[in-house]
């Protein structure tokens, strides 16, 4: 089985650049899978496919600010995606640069929609894995407080608009509160409080895990044959 049977033209005009009004709005495509036949609904309709102690799981990562912009200390510029929180103030990111910042070199990160430097943070590069490289901020900063205000949601790459004030609140899911996503669960984003509520009143259960989606998401496949 190869990846390329997968392959498939998905038009421009059919891409929403903006979420639905009502998150449980969206369409809900559903397959019987007994006769074959598919329905088009209302993500609402969820509801009637499912039965009381049936078990929905949730994934409550929260996505972070994870795209950054900044310099080199040569002054080239640089952008900045997490992919992955390590311990210690470190990070796992990936670096887009005209030429790739050496072992041992600072990086210096902007102010928010500004090109002015942030001199509270300075990242040192110590280690690289393959696409990857490892940055050490100082180990007494708070990246929550101090970084993350200063980094833009990470919209994935078939949008192509700006990332605006909205998507700060509706690339989440309802129910996210551990933070470390740098890309949402997205199937999660269809629920609302209303919808949940909805659920829980017919007796659905409801379990929570924490995956952290990396950037890793937005990456094609590059192997060739499935198996």
């Amino acid at each position: 089985m190869e990846v390329s049977e997968f392959s498939y033209q998905l038009p421009d005009e059919l891409i929403a650049d903006y979420p639905a009004e009502i998150r449980s709005a969206s369409r809900l495509l559903c397959l019987n899978s007994a006769s074959g036949e598919i329905a088009h609904n209302s993500f609402t309709d969820l509801l009637a496919y499912l039965k009381p102690n049936d078990l929905l799981v949730f994934n409550n990562t929260k996505v972070i600010p994870a795209r950054f912009f900044g310099e080199k200390e040569s002054g080239g510029k640089v952008e900045i995606l997490i992919e992955r929180i390590m311990a210690d103030s470190c990070l796992l990111v990936q670096i887009k640069a005209s030429k790739s910042p050496k072992i041992g070199s600072k990086l210096n990160f902007y102010r928010k929609n500004t090109e002015q430097i942030d001199v509270s943070l300075v990242a040192s590069v110590v280690d690289r894995e393959e696409g990857f490289f490892k940055i050490q901020f100082g180990r007494d900063i708070n990246l929550s407080h101090s970084l993350f205000p200063n980094g833009h949601i990470p919209l994935p790459p078939y949008i192509k608009r700006r990332e605006e004030t909205v998507d700060q609140e509706r690339y989440q899911t309802v129910y996210a509160n551990k933070e470390g996503a740098v890309a949402a669960p997205t199937a999660g984003l269809h629920f609302d409080d209303a919808l949940l509520s909805s659920l829980n009143e017919k007796g659905i259960a409801s379990a929570f895990l924490t995956l952290h989606v990396g950037a890793g998401t937005f990456q094609p496949v590059r192997a060739k044959i499935l198996e």
